[in-house]
């Protein structure tokens, strides 16, 4: 028999020395009900990865890049504490969670001077690469503490990272391949800034196909609120859907029902003949 498996957990095979057998296992579904724009939402957690964009030293901590140049950092700051709280949770659900920082190069080479300008705008402001300040880890460099998780972020060792280049995650990146061979086929996403990397890696995940949730409390900007607002309009509108993570989590960690209380608290009580038949409906 074909008992070896080989490759993703979800996309393997079976081979022996005489026989490979293409058929992928069966996954057994695991659907979650959450609310959403612009309808309520179904989801299944065995197809299901999230994708938390640039929640990293440079955009989101008071030494990193951002900061350096007197960006306020309070808004990148807030999708923190929601993730501590849905992270785990997708995890123990067996959801994927993908790490998608900015993280080039340091020869840059692959970097086009479209993209530099962004961060140095005059040809003199260092950008990326240089020191964010003095002694400081290199800009948005791979491998540096400026592109690193922030720390209240701890990833765990089953996380999955992968580094990007531009706006988006999808162009020059091994992402789609990464997904695509854990079978997943819907993505929610988190992360800063909601209205530019976040937003361009969504659209191109659903110009790809992957069915794309905008978890609204998980994800924020540093630029205007009128931005993130716009950013969240147009994903319920035109790509996908948008959803609050606190209803992934009351899904995901009913609280618990105290037996014993609600036993004493219908004891000798019977409901009336009608209730029982619209109960059992």
């Amino acid at each position: 028999m074909a008992n070896i498996r080989i490759g993703a957990s979800r996309n393997s095979w079976g081979v022996s020395a005489g026989r490979v057998d293409l058929r992928r296992e069966p996954v057994v579904p695991r659907p979650v009900t959450v609310d959403a724009r612009p309808q309520r939402l179904t989801l299944d957690l065995t197809r299901t990865a999230v994708i938390v964009v640039d929640m990293q030293n440079d955009f989101c901590h008071p030494d990193g890049w951002l900061a350096s140049i007197d960006v306020d950092i309070t808004p990148a700051r807030r999708p923190i504490e929601p993730l501590r709280r849905v992270l785990p949770l997708l995890r123990a659900a067996g959801a994927p969670v993908i790490w998608l920082n900015w993280g080039n190069r340091p020869d840059l080479a692959n970097v086009p001077p479209g993209v530099r300008h962004v961060y140095d705008p005059d040809g003199e402001s260092g950008g990326l690469g240089a020191p964010a300040r003095p002694g400081g880890s290199p800009t948005l460099q791979a491998g540096s503490w400026s592109a690193a998780i922030v720390d209240e972020l701890a990833p765990e060792p089953g996380d999955l990272h992968v580094d990007k280049y531009r706006m988006s995650g999808f162009f020059d990146t091994p992402l789609d391949s990464v997904l695509r061979n854990l079978a997943v086929t819907t993505l929610l996403f988190a992360g800063v800034n909601s209205d530019q990397c976040v937003l361009a890696t969504l659209t191109d995940a659903a110009c790809l196909g992957y069915d794309v949730i905008l978890l609204e409390d998980c994800a924020a900007t540093t630029s205007p609120p009128f931005c993130h607002d716009a950013a969240v309009f147009n994903v319920a509108q035109c790509f996908g859907f948008v959803a609050l993570s606190t209803s992934l989590v009351a899904a995901l960690d009913p609280p618990a029902v105290d037996a014993t209380a609600l036993d004493g608290a219908h004891a000798g009580m019977a409901l009336p003949a009608a209730a029982t038949t619209i109960a059992g409906s």
